[in-house]
């Protein structure tokens, strides 16, 4: 149902939100138009369109900015976080979002503080990765043939480096013009070095042996080209050695930490390039006395030694002539004593014939008495080898019949040689043999334990056949056998160790 009631009037106007969004931007840019924020960046980021989004904060505050594409390669400089700068432009609002923002045109460094707390965070991060290691230096060639030099084509710095180059030793000189400052320099130097380590010696232009970037003085910021990333990292990448010249003697560069060799002015830098030729005629010079005076030193050395070797060689026809008197000395002398030698050798020789006896006589004397100790063997072994052979017998019968078996093959062979003397033709065996067979029996003898037996030991055993060492371990009524030389003997102990006595309880003769 409707309200019969009829709505209320009011004389306040009534806007869209467009109309409000679009009336504050005006108010904004019409009130503000171009200003200069101070500020530090933050929030930097570059999107893949090309513009560059950021804010800049002081202690208060925050607004943001944006930097459109078509703006960049104009801005002065490439916005980092924590950097303090000043940026040109004019204040805008963004309706969708209800916000305002900077529209930045231009940016630059906050002063000289800005700029030096940018080059030390640029420095430390370098310096971290080892970028100025002294490692890294090469050395700048003793004469090099070609310098290339990247500076500005015009100004007096190129004039300055040519003028010292051609007064001291003329040299080739390639030039790569670059721009020392403003926008975009620092991206020119770095491929401007780039550039010339691309170079191969056989090009046309063929590669520089050294390289010089240089400028003139300036201010922090006319040198800050030379301070930028992409300008430190072209030259420690460069293969060519690389003097630095920018500015004055009390400027410096990040530039001058990585090059090879730093110079004050770009006139010292073509001083420390190439050397000067008056300069290297007097070292050659100097050299050239120096070895002329070691030459003429070493030949007087020489002489003089030669002169103390003359001096010490002898006579050589006085030599030859004492040589050849010696020689007819000795052969007079040789021909003397041969004859001398022969006939006492002769006489040594006729002396010891008459002494020598006669050899049938000796022949016949050996003879005989072979065959006389031959007879006697004969007659004397079977006796021997019959009284040897019953001792061997009864030693067999408790040595487990080893020398039984000895003896029973040494009487064979025996048998077999007495059988073998009469025929045998070297009567020396028969010496030998016998000499053998007569040491053979007390050798034998003597190894026999019936021996000791025979002069009043006793072996004591227990009934297993186990020899008794001592007293104590011997029990009382232990039985107990006794071993003489001719035979044994059942016993049994009576009382303890060192005061019993056994009794004989049975006697039997084994052999």
């Amino acid at each position: 149902m409707d309200d019969p009631r009829p709505a209320p009037v009011s004389n306040m106007p009534e806007y869209s939100v467009s109309e409000i969004s679009g009336a504050v931007k005006r108010t904004l840019e019409t009130t503000f138009g171009r200003i200069r924020v101070r500020g530090e960046l933050t929030e930097v980021k570059r999107y893949p369109s090309g513009h560059i989004y950021l804010s800049l904060k002081d202690e208060g505050a925050k607004i943001s900015g944006v930097v459109w594409k078509t703006t960049v390669p104009r801005l002065g400089m490439m916005p980092e976080n924590g950097i303090e700068v000043i940026a040109t432009g004019r204040i805008s609002a963004y309706g969708e979002r209800s916000s305002y923002q900077l529209i930045i045109e231009r940016m630059e460094y906050a002063g000289v503080g800005a700029l030096l707390a940018r080059i030390e965070m640029i420095r430390q991060r370098l310096a971290a990765e080892g970028l100025f290691d002294a490692v890294r230096k090469s050395a700048i060639p003793r004469l090099p043939g070609i310098i290339g030099v990247v500076s500005s084509e015009r100004g007096a710095v190129i004039q300055d480096i040519r003028t010292t180059i051609a007064r001291r030793f003329p040299r080739r000189i390639l030039l790569w013009p670059v721009p020392v400052q403003g926008e975009g320099s620092a991206e020119r130097i770095a491929a401007a070095i780039a550039g010339f380590d691309a170079m191969t010696a056989a090009g046309d232009p063929p590669r520089p042996d050294v390289l010089i970037v240089a400028r003139g003085g300036g201010s922090l910021e006319d040198l800050m080209a030379f301070n930028e990333e992409i300008v430190v990292r072209a030259v420690a990448a460069c293969s060519i050695p690389l003097i630095s010249a920018v500015g004055h003697e009390t400027d410096t560069t990040l530039i001058d930490h990585v090059s090879d060799r730093r110079a004050p002015t770009p006139t010292a830098a073509a001083e420390m390039a190439i050397p000067a030729r008056s300069d290297l005629v007097a070292d050659l010079t100097h050299q050239a006395s120096r070895l002329v005076s070691g030459l003429n030193r070493l030949a007087q050395e020489s002489r003089l030694r030669l002169n103390r070797a003359e001096r010490g060689i002898p006579d050589l026809p006085a030599l030859l002539g004492s040589a050849r008197q010696r020689l007819d000395d000795r052969v007079d002398r040789a021909l003397l004593a041969l004859p001398t030698l022969v006939a006492h050798r002769r006489v040594v020789l006729t002396s010891t014939e008459r002494r020598l006896p006669d050899p049938r006589q000796l022949t016949t004397a050996a003879r005989e008495a072979v065959r006389d100790r031959g007879l006697r063997l004969r007659l004397s072994a079977p006796n021997l080898l019959a009284g040897r052979r019953s001792g061997l017998q009864l030693a067999s019968q408790r040595l487990a019949g080893g020398v039984h078996r000895a003896l029973t093959t040494l009487r064979a062979h025996a048998d077999r040689t007495i059988a073998r003397l009469s025929e045998a033709p070297l009567r020396a065996s028969l010496r030998e043999a016998r000499a053998h067979l007569s040491g053979l029996g007390p050798r034998l003898e003597a190894a026999s334990p019936l021996a000791l037996l025979r002069r009043g030991y006793v072996l004591v055993t227990n009934p297993a056949g186990l020899p008794i060492t001592s007293a104590a371990s011997v029990k009382p009524g232990g039985r107990l056998r006794l071993t003489f030389g001719d035979g044994e003997v059942d016993a049994v102990a009576q009382g303890g160790p060192g005061r019993g006595r056994a009794t004989v309880e049975q006697e039997r003769l084994l052999l």
